[in-house]
Parts: C-alpha cells; structure tokens; sequence
C-alpha cells in the first residue's frame, strides 16, 4: 500500500489548487488591485483597447512559485 500513498498526496494537492482556482475564477472580480496594479499596460485607441498585466503577472508568479516550493518541501 505504500506505492499509493504518494499517489494519493498527489491527487489531494491536485484537488486543492483546483478548488483555490475555481474560488479565484469565481470570486475574481472582488478580489482588490487584481489587474489594476502600476506597472500593468492599458493602451486604448478609438473602440480598441489593448490590456496586458505586466505586475499582475509578475505578482501571480512570485506567489506561484512560493507556494509549488512549499508544497513540493510537503511531499518530501
């Protein structure tokens, strides 16, 4: 049984960043500064605008990364 217990802690942190994905899809639009932070490029010409999240993305990957390194040092 020991071979699946890995599987298992796999499978549990899995559903765990599935389920914080779903609340950020759900709850996204009350989350404060999301894609409004300095730094993140807003270009708006006529009717066209052009929106892309520099800081945001940089933010979200710092985060990111914390916590995978967190959950990596759990698995072992």
């Amino acid at each position: 049984m020991s071979g699946f217990e890995g599987i298992g802690k796999i499978i549990t942190i899995v559903g765990i960043i599935l389920v914080v994905l779903g609340l950020i899809f759900v709850l996204g639009d009350r989350i404060p500064f999301s894609g409004k932070l300095p730094g993140d490029i807003l270009i708006k010409k006529g009717s066209i605008s052009f929106y892309f999240p520099v800081i945001t993305f940089l933010l979200v990957s710092v985060v990111l990364t914390i916590t995978i390194n967190f959950i990596l040092r759990f698995i072992k």
